[in-house]
């Protein structure tokens, strides 16, 4: 049986952090420069369920049956073998990695679980769809972050642009026109889960002003929506302006990723905000294709430790 490999992109939030824990729409889009891969390698010999895990990146390698079975890999091929309905694994070696940067808004914990699952499933011969896959590495991204919104998993699964609102369909957004984006790593870990959980003790202490704040977001993201589609950089930059306001009224905004935002915008930028869970991790910029240049030199200088550009191109529906 030959080895089996899967890859999945990284992603970065547009409009909607945060609000959208509250039932507020979000816009997301897939970063394909960054990745994680997972790798499945079968052991000849040996019986069953003899499983090795490797993430070099993370220092991990260890038999499965020795990792703590609320690990986030282990729970993710747990819910591999309960979708499948297999009750364990044949001898395999599962290697992991990654380009994305971790606990920096880029979505990395859910590329690695839809890496994992992807590898798994075709390995095994029994691929799921991948809205199935994306339920699967939600169920693993509430053990990450907590109280997940989902727009991490649906955008990463399916790697394409995409308005999110909890309860309701996905809507993948079909682009007519591109736009250019400069992302930066402020170098300051953007650790979701506590993020969340401070702007949720501030809105039990006082839901009613939260609430009208998280509104407020949820009206930029719509009217994003059809600027996003049509290219209307001038409207996009506007409304990036006015969810960063919100963003620093919910507290996780920080210094250094006002600093960013600041030199982007001095460097010709048409707008820029923090993306993610804020108070680190990274900050995305709106950029004229002839400035991208420039705003990445600004936002080294400034302190970023990574810069990446993508663009976002007309692509169909699945």
């Amino acid at each position: 049986m030959p080895a089996i490999y899967a890859k999945a992109p990284g992603k970065i939030i547009l409009f909607g952090e945060h609000a959208v824990v509250y039932g507020q729409p979000a816009i997301a889009i897939p970063v394909n420069k960054v990745s994680a891969t997972a790798r499945v390698l079968p052991k000849i010999s040996g019986g069953k369920n003899q499983v090795r895990i490797k993430a070099s990146d993370v220092q991990l390698d260890t038999a499965l049956s020795d990792l703590d079975k609320n690990h986030p890999i282990a729970v993710a091929i747990q819910q591999v073998l309960n979708a499948i309905e297999l009750d364990q694994l044949p001898s395999l070696t599962l290697m992991i990695s990654s380009t994305i940067p971790i606990a920096a808004g880029m979505g990395s914990s859910a590329a690695i679980t839809i890496a994992i699952i992807r590898a798994l499933t075709d390995f095994l011969g029994k691929p799921l769809t991948t809205e199935a896959i994306s339920a699967l590495a939600f169920e693993v991204e509430k053990i990450h972050h907590g109280t997940p919104s989902g727009i991490d998993n649906q955008v990463i699964a399916h790697q394409k642009p995409m308005l999110y609102s909890p309860g309701k369909p996905i809507e993948q957004l079909i682009i007519r026109e591109p736009t250019h984006w400069v992302i930066a790593d402020s170098g300051e870990e953007s650790p979701t889960k506590s993020t969340v959980a401070d702007v949720r003790k501030l809105h039990a202490q006082d839901p009613e002003s939260y609430d009208q704040v998280f509104e407020k977001i949820g009206q930029i993201t719509l009217k994003a929506r059809p600027a996003l589609i049509a290219g209307d950089t001038g409207t996009l930059g506007q409304l990036m302006l006015e969810n960063q306001y919100f963003l620093e009224q919910l507290a996780v905004s920080s210094p250094k990723l006002e600093k960013l935002i600041s030199a982007a915008v001095s460097a010709g930028a048409i707008g820029a905000k923090l993306s993610g869970g804020g108070r680190g991790g990274n900050m995305i910029a709106l950029a004229p294709s002839e400035k991208t240049q420039p705003i990445e030199a600004a936002l080294l200088a400034a302190g970023a430790t990574r810069v990446i550009t993508t663009t976002l191109i007309k692509k169909g529906r699945d």
